[in-house]
């Protein structure tokens, strides 16, 4: 299961959370108990959309990472000053 599958599955069950509490409060009225619940699954609904929001992208359902695009473009030179040369060592030593 994936991580949307799982948000998804928890806002059917507070979906289904908020419906009962509606039934419960027209059965025995609007008190304290009652709006205080609702106002619980209030914050519950928010928390859960910014969860949701938050969340990152999912990966493709083979369980790869989605694939990266590498730009043709030369990488600036500036990154490479002061650096070893893989397998040669240094440019002012000699390789042994």
């Amino acid at each position: 299961m994936s991580l949307q599958d799982d948000l998804t599955a928890a806002q059917r069950c507070l979906d289904d959370l908020v419906r009962s509490i509606g039934r419960l409060e027209a059965r025995i009225g609007s008190g304290l108990e009652i709006r205080r619940v609702r106002s619980d699954t209030d914050h519950l609904r928010e928390s859960l959309a910014l969860l949701h929001d938050s969340a990152p992208p999912d990966r493709e359902r083979s369980g790869r990472p989605a694939m990266v695009t590498i730009p043709d473009a030369p990488y600036d030179s500036a990154l490479w000053t002061d650096v070893d040369d893989e397998g040669l060592g240094a440019q002012d030593r000699h390789a042994p």
